[in-house]
């Protein structure tokens, strides 16, 4: 039985992975591509500036770490504040699943940091080598002189700007105004020096050569969107009815073309390098640069936009779409009720912090006059950026004074004080077992020069002594 002959050359090897060749994509113009540059410019624009802002005598952004502290304008939190940080993590969770469901990856396209430090990589990419054709002449030249010299640049700008992005980030945690006289200085000590350039070198690597493949193999956005997405999501949509045969299969077919003229710009700005006529694929990022230059294209050849638009499948299978429908407005009531706490909680939050924990080593003492003793310890935490003096008053739940002289504490700005405090009573009862070993108390703290900065907290007294 003769051999069977060997698979072509084609099919002899499949790779599951093969290195594409590099996206060089074309500038778009239009409206949509305004709204994006705008966005950029005043997301980077808050970026870089927030560090220089100033509230009072501090920045106004400002991770203090080595004090623990972490300043937002008027607010000043602590570690024990770790709850208000989960919260916001879980309203930007649901502003996310919310505004996905409505209007799909607008946040990739247009808010997404990968997204807007590409953007602005492209653009000093097309400024130093020119626009997408002659970048690709470029790729393929030889080396010499002239390509030296453009690479060269090139890098050169990227490595400032991304240095300036790892600068810029050290800032939020060392106030900008010391910071960068030190690096001009060269008088930066070691760990600022190691974050400024491995946040710098992250993002020449990411926004320099990664780009797409950031969005493609490493972000898991892209992965489970298809869970927030339904028939009414916003898409970036290619009217096939409209757009089919294209010109070059419909000269070949003899029949007539549709409004495709197959100029392939669609394919030429896409940031992620795919065909948005082969439908809705997980890598486009709606970017809308192929909605715009599609426009661009439909005005030049005297036929109506909306080749490539803003669509979603309902509207492209002929039905009306839904804006409310009720997966959109559960996560809207979910996002809102979220909100309104975190708002909440920021408004109402107290630079005061009071922690009472009772000494375990002796439960109770007995004094001479028979009356009672626990000892406790008062942790005062003073979060705002003043001195503070308080004053401590501590009851029974039916309203009996355990300090008949309130207690005062100066808490300086920004620390914790820990005072060793004794709470005393002579009206429990005397017997060894008592009926009521352990009673309530509340113990509350409130500012001497403000009243409305107060805390309180419930303890333990107890009330069974030895004999």
């Amino acid at each position: 039985m003769p051999a069977e002959p060997p698979p072509p050359a084609a099919e002899a090897q499949t790779l599951l992975y093969q290195k594409g060749a590099r996206i060089q994509p074309r500038r778009a113009r239009g409206r949509f591509q305004k709204f994006r540059n705008l966005a950029m410019l005043v997301l980077l624009g808050a970026y870089y500036l927030t560090p220089w802002l100033q509230w009072g005598d501090r920045p106004l952004v400002w991770f203090d770490l080595p004090e623990r502290r972490f300043y937002l304008a008027w607010l000043t939190l602590a570690p024990q504040d770790l709850f208000l940080l989960s919260l916001l993590l879980f309203v930007a969770a649901f502003t996310l699943f919310f505004f996905t469901s409505l209007g799909g990856r607008l946040w990739c396209g247009y808010a997404c940091p990968q997204t807007v430090w590409t953007e602005a990589f492209v653009w000093i990419e097309h400024l130093v080598e020119g626009d997408r054709h002659a970048r690709i002449k470029l790729d393929d030249a030889p080396w010499n002189a002239r390509k030296v010299m453009r690479r060269g640049g090139k890098h050169l700008a990227w490595l400032v700007f991304a240095g300036f992005t790892g600068i810029t980030f050290v800032a939020y945690f060392i106030p900008a105004r010391q910071l960068f006289p030190a690096f001009a200085t060269f008088d930066v000590s070691g760990w600022p020096l190691f974050w400024s350039l491995f946040y710098g070198f992250a993002t020449w690597g990411n926004a320099g050569f990664m780009r797409e493949q950031v969005c493609k193999y490493m972000c898991p956005y892209a992965r489970f969107q298809s869970a927030m997405f339904d028939k009414d999501t916003l898409i970036i949509a290619y009217d096939q009815a409209r757009g089919e045969p294209r010109k070059s299969d419909a000269r070949q077919r003899g029949v007539s073309a549709g409004d495709c003229i197959d100029c392939s710009l669609c394919v030429q700005v896409c940031p992620v390098g795919i065909d948005i006529r082969k439908g809705l694929q997980y890598e486009c990022i709606a970017c809308a640069s192929c909605v715009d230059v599609c426009n661009s294209v439909m005005d030049s050849v005297g036929k109506p936009r909306g080749l490539v638009r803003y669509s979603t499948s309902r509207r492209e299978s002929g039905q009306a779409s839904r804006f409310l429908r009720p997966r959109a407005i559960a996560y809207g009531l979910v996002w809102l009720i979220a909100c309104a706490a975190l708002a909440t909680m920021v408004l109402t939050h107290s630079p005061l912090r009071l922690d009472v924990l009772r000494d375990r080593h002796a439960l109770v003492r007995e004094r001479a006059d028979g009356s009672l003793e626990n000892l406790y310890q008062f942790k005062i935490t003073n979060a705002d950026n003043r001195v503070r003096r308080f004053e401590i008053q501590a009851r029974f739940d039916d309203g009996s004074v355990l300090l008949p002289r309130p207690a005062r504490i100066t808490v300086p700005a920004g620390e914790t004080v820990a005072a060793l405090v004794t709470l005393s009573s002579s009206s429990v009862a005397t017997n060894r077992l008592s009926a009521t070993p352990v009673r309530n108390i509340r113990v509350r703290i409130s500012a001497v020069d403000d009243a409305r900065l107060r805390a309180e907290r419930q303890a333990r007294f107890v009330t069974a002594r030895l004999r």
